[in-house]
């Protein structure tokens, strides 16, 4: 334990050397931020920082690696005070003050909102929820949806983009990357799943079960335990309603007990999924930016370049701000070059500024980098 003490000690004396010229090399940071805004001068420059890791990488022999990594940490922090100084990232700022502020995300009367599936759906449930003195439209794709959306047939749309069982609706998120509409508002609505039949359909002649992949896979051991087939359908109240005009009487759905109610199906059982809490989180998607006076959650899209540690170091300014990621999605670039887009939620606000700083700042260095909106986040 002496020994240990010592070493304990020798890395405190270190550190009293080397605090001192970290806050040295920033005050110097603040200079050259001073000189960039003088001469116009971007503050990312690539080139530079590579040839000064190149240089450490250089001096360090076989923990090169470790030492660059802690060097590309240094290099990012003096970034980010630069950004903070120069205010970069109009075009986003400007995005965010013009944005409309409710205190409360609503509808008029007379607004549509669209739904994926047909009435009795969870996405409608979802709506009503969110929305109860407006109109829900129901379309039968997803992408209908967003059609709807952005044709302004309904001024908000409402989608699934997770299960906290079956995890992320792939769909939802490669269409949130195809449209980059706003995102308004998130509801995370608890999931109790049923088995549901016609009347006359006993339960030990059922063979197969329509529902959704989403429900499906969330009642895995359900329909493992009971030997049925899982049939995938478009959405669950679709499948009630399909089941309920099917002449066949060996099949059954999973949906909610709303749609069954709907569709004039029985409850065979209740809650048949695999995890009792089970969630499914809908968001609110807009063709404007509308931002909640309490929202507490941002969602982006960036691309990091094909570097080693380029991700590490963009989720790194993240935690240098005290920030939290609580989602991180990653999506394929349909170019056949296996690039990814990735979608990152983050619990803060825009208008704190340090955050906003930081959006900024990665707006102004990535490559793509889209801010999706700020919004509260409801539970049910």
């Amino acid at each position: 334990m002496d020994e240990l003490k010592e070493l304990r000690n020798e890395i405190d004396r270190i550190d009293k050397q080397l605090v001192p010229l970290l806050v040295e090399r920033m005050e110097v940071a603040k200079k050259v931020a001073a000189y960039k805004v003088k001469n116009n001068i971007p503050v990312l420059n690539s080139e530079r920082e590579q040839e000064v890791l190149d240089n450490v990488a250089a001096q360090c022999g076989e923990i090169s690696n470790t030492i660059k990594t802690i060097y590309s940490a240094t290099m990012d922090a003096s970034r980010a005070i630069q950004h903070k100084i120069i205010g970069g990232g109009s075009e986003l700022r400007n995005m965010i003050e013009n944005a409309v502020r409710q205190k409360k995300l609503t509808a008029e009367k007379d607004e549509a909102i669209a739904c994926q599936g047909v009435e009795g759906a969870y996405s409608g449930i979802a709506g009503r929820a969110l929305f109860p003195d407006s109109p829900i439209k129901y379309y039968r794709q997803f992408e209908d949806v967003f059609e709807a959306v952005n044709s302004k047939k309904a001024r908000f749309g409402i989608i699934p983009v997770e299960n906290s069982t079956a995890g992320s609706v792939h769909e939802s998120y490669d269409l949130i990357m195809k449209y980059r509409f706003y995102v308004a508002g998130a509801y995370d609505l608890s999931i109790s799943h049923c088995l549901c039949a016609k009347k006359n359909v006993r339960y030990e002649n059922i063979e197969y079960v329509y529902s959704h992949p989403q429900a499906l896979s969330q009642c895995s051991i359900f329909l493992k335990n009971f030997d049925f087939t899982g049939i995938n359908y478009s959405n669950t109240a679709s499948a009630a309603k399909h089941v309920s005009q099917s002449e066949d009487n060996n099949i059954a759905c999973i949906c909610s007990a709303e749609a069954a109610k709907k569709y004039g199906l029985v409850v065979l059982k209740k809650d048949i999924q695999n995890v009792s809490n089970n969630t499914t989180r809908f968001i609110v998607i807009s063709k404007e930016l509308v931002i909640d006076n309490s929202a507490n959650k941002i969602s982006l899209i960036f691309s990091a370049p094909h570097k080693t540690g380029s991700l590490y170091r963009v989720l790194g300014r993240f935690s240098m701000t005290g920030l939290n990621l609580t989602k991180l999605e990653s999506r394929p670039v349909a170019n056949g070059k296996f690039d990814y887009y990735f979608y990152a939620d983050v619990l803060g606000s825009v208008y704190d500024s340090e955050t906003l700083d930081l959006l900024c700042a990665l707006y102004d260095e990535l490559e793509e980098f889209t801010f999706l909106g700020n919004y509260l986040e409801v539970k049910n």
